[in-house]
């Protein structure tokens, strides 16, 4: 047997040098101006890549049957996109509106939990004349229910149903658009245990059909489609078309009075502002702001806006894992080397990058103030107070880190 021998051959390997050839367009991307010209940051806009290559079938084949959906771990500690939080998991599985779905499983003790029911995906976003972010980001929230809205048992267990007929709790309703459901969790302490739940389409009773070439050619485009999209779109789509949120003109400060705060960031639970930051390797960045109630996480991302190494870098804090100045301020600090205090945010040697602070179940905005010095000058220019930590208390603090992400993840 040889090509040509099948009649869908030629239109198979059509399909796939195409989408070759889009990903050798793909990482040219990878020079571009957002990103740096260092060693690390060139490297890691390749991992990027390849870490994305990574699941772009897993979306756009393996779990894109509506019929028999199947819940995906968006971003991991090997696979970052979409200016993902490091105490954050993210999963969606693909759904379709005419069809009922069964969740099962139990909440955990995450301080955070989201379901939401997402919508088409229009090529520009309603009411501001901006085009949509690449799939399969773009669609927008339709419904969503969050952790203390869930009825469980007394052992966490629950049932959540997506469509059908209205049911009194525990039940999403679809639209004749609904494409999507999206499950955030969010982490504040270290102790903390995620949820566990499947999918299942209600009425299932038959196996999985199998791949036909012509369902196979849709992946191939769908997957290149991704691919190339999410080379061009990050950061640039964010920079462009935030509405100040994000301006990378505005280095190494958060843009004045502006944060992420629509009706569609309430459905997602969230309130969001964001700050490009760029340091010299001598250079520290102290991030300053109120400590105030509710559940906020800080975050560091790369120049793609994807997440550090949060599995073995002191990449983000939330509440419960930073210490608190006596004056009642909230001091991080940002550099390339352990400078010895607490709150410390690991650049991991990168020249630049991104810094993201949510205020998760809260609208309250947030002032932040920033000062760039030299890491020379860190003593003088903090509370005497502030935490200190020794080397051995750091080794303490990441293997607390490792253990606990690799708990969420199953690792």
């Amino acid at each position: 047997m040889a090509f040509g021998d099948c009649p869908d051959d030629a239109a198979l390997r059509h399909a796939w040098v195409r989408f070759c050839e889009r990903l050798r367009e793909s990482g040219d991307e990878v020079f571009k101006e957002h990103n740096p010209a260092n060693p690390l940051q060139r490297a890691d806009a390749f991992r990027f890549l390849t870490q994305n290559l990574g699941q772009a079938f897993d979306l756009a084949l393996e779990t894109r049957d509506t019929r028999y959906p199947m819940l995906h771990a968006f971003c991991t500690p090997t696979r970052k996109l979409g200016g993902d939080a490091a105490d954050f998991t993210y999963r969606q599985a693909w759904i379709d509106g005419r069809h009922v779905y069964r969740i099962s499983g139990n909440t955990g003790t995450a301080r955070f939990l989201n379901f939401t029911v997402q919508g088409p995906r229009p090529a520009m976003q309603p009411g501001t004349g901006w085009p949509s972010l690449h799939e399969p980001f773009g669609d927008i929230p339709e419904a969503n229910l969050l952790k203390h809205q869930l009825e469980t048992s007394a052992d966490g267990s629950f049932e959540l149903w997506l469509g059908g007929e209205k049911r009194d709790a525990n039940w999403l309703p679809t639209t004749p658009g609904t494409r999507k459901l999206f499950v955030r969790q969010g982490f504040d302490s270290w102790d903390e245990t995620p949820a566990q739940f499947s999918i299942e389409r209600v009425g299932m009773a038959a196996p999985r059909p199998l791949p036909t070439p012509e369902t196979m050619i849709e992946a191939i485009a769908w997957a290149g489609d991704f691919l190339s999209g999410m080379m061009h779109d990050w950061p640039d789509h964010t920079y462009r078309y935030s509405g100040g949120v994000v301006d990378p003109a505005c280095l190494n400060r958060f843009p004045p009075e502006r944060s992420a705060n629509s009706a569609d960031d309430a459905r997602r639970g969230r309130l969001a502002a964001h700050m490009c930051w760029a340091l010299a390797p001598e250079e520290a960045l102290i991030v300053e702001f109120d400590a105030h109630d509710g559940f906020w996480m800080v975050s560091l991302g790369g120049a793609f806006m994807n997440s550090m190494d949060y599995l073995y870098r002191p990449v983000s804090y939330t509440p419960a894992r930073t210490r608190v100045d006596s004056d009642g301020t909230v001091r991080l600090i940002l550099c390339a080397d352990d400078p010895g205090y607490h709150n410390w945010l690991d650049t991991q040697g990168f020249a630049a990058g991104n810094l993201t602070y949510r205020n998760l179940m809260s609208t309250a905005t947030t002032t932040f103030r920033t000062r760039l010095l030299n890491r020379a000058g860190l003593a003088a220019a903090l509370p005497a107070d502030s935490v200190r930590v020794t080397p051995k208390e750091r080794v303490a603090q990441l293997h607390a880190r490792f253990d606990s992400i690799r708990r969420r993840y199953a690792l």
